[in-house]
């Protein structure tokens, strides 16, 4: 069978792609020493995911291995070598406010940990097609500059602007404040470019906007839409940092981008770039998501609110998808907006009657 590894392959891409890639008779080298439960507690463990995978999925190999720790990385290269056919690397310190705490680890993880992967992919499996998960945060604060109308519900773009159907990868990544997460991942993004154009491997950076889906392990930190809905079903406080809570974001669910890369994969390209994310298909403000999520549940959301944003946060940001599918026109969402919320509810209704 062809090798995939997955690096955080118990998070919400990393599980997501693990699934596709053993439908497809992939045997999956996992890669996830859980660090998301170290950045997070113990709510945001990635620990039971990975359990459900190896019960439910033979051809599954997890690795509890530090993406950090280039001996070990080299050691799985070396025992596939060239039966690995697919990289999808997902691992990564996802937040803004937690990087600000350990720099050395964030940069650890998301930029080193990125290289060792990459140069084990070109010492040991250089024809390997190699997936980034990047994030919009490489364009930092940049796109607060844009030309922002405020409606009753949520910051807007006037309709005659370039980006009004959404941004794309002309945005300059310079002269902007990433926050110290965005800078890490900025030097990621970079490098597996350079892999492409410089060694002509298969690589692809996936700029992403929210990803999002049932899996994910939502905490105040990382995971806004599970995050959210998890605290209006559970009755939990739930906090928004400034701008009104009307900034948008635009959500993708995992089934979605997991089978983008799929498409990349049948038909690689060298040192490619996309933005991706709900686009003007999937997208929301905090104010209308909690408005979605209440009226599913029937519950109110105990909010506050705090005037001061967190560093380096979008005000507005929907992602522009055409390059992507001017390259893959078989791609299309499968889920809309709606359709995330509501499955998330449905997981936690599900998980909250389990355990009562």
């Amino acid at each position: 069978m062809p090798i995939a590894i997955v690096t955080g392959s118990a998070g919400l891409i990393g599980s997501e792609a693990t699934k596709a890639l053993h439908q497809r008779g992939f045997d999956v080298v996992g890669i996830d020493n859980d660090m998301r439960g170290y950045f997070f507690g113990p709510e945001a463990s990635t620990a039971g995911n990975n359990s459900l995978l190896i019960e439910s999925l033979p051809h599954y190999f997890p690795n509890a291995i530090d993406i950090r720790d280039w001996g070990a990385i080299e050691t799985v290269f070396r025992k596939y070598g060239s039966d690995i056919k697919l990289i999808i690397h997902t691992a990564a310190q996802p937040s803004h406010d937690w990087a600000a705490r350990e720099p050395l680890t964030d940069f650890g993880v998301n930029a080193t940990g990125t290289l060792h992967m990459l140069e084990a992919t070109r010492l040991y499996a250089e024809d390997a097609v190699f997936i980034f998960t990047s994030t919009n945060k490489v364009y930092g604060d940049t796109p607060n500059i844009l030309p922002l109308v405020e409606l009753e519900s949520r910051w807007e773009i006037e309709e005659n602007h370039e980006f009004y159907i959404g941004i794309n990868e002309s945005m300059s990544i310079d002269h902007s404040k990433h926050s110290i997460f965005g800078a890490s991942k900025v030097a990621a993004d970079v490098m597996v470019q350079e892999y492409g154009r410089y060694f002509g491997m298969k690589t692809a950076v996936f700029r992403g906007g929210c990803l999002t889906g049932p899996a994910h392990a939502g905490t105040e930190l990382h995971g806004f839409l599970f995050y959210l809905m998890k605290c209006i079903v559970e009755k939990r406080p739930y906090r928004i940092f400034g701008y009104k809570g009307k900034q948008v974001r635009d959500n993708i669910h995992s089934t979605d981008l997991v089978n983008a890369f799929l498409e990349f994969y049948d038909q690689p390209r060298c040192g490619e770039v996309y933005n991706i994310g709900g686009s003007r298909h999937s997208n929301c403000s905090m104010l209308e998501a909690i408005r979605i999520g209440e009226e599913l549940a029937g519950n109110k959301l105990d909010v506050t609110y705090t005037e001061n944003n967190r560093s380096g946060d979008h005000i507005w940001y929907i992602s522009d998808v055409t390059r992507f599918q001017n390259h893959y026109p078989n791609w299309s969402y499968r889920y809309s907006m709606d359709d995330i919320l509501r499955e998330i509810f449905g997981v936690l209704t599900h998980s909250q009657t389990r355990c009562t």
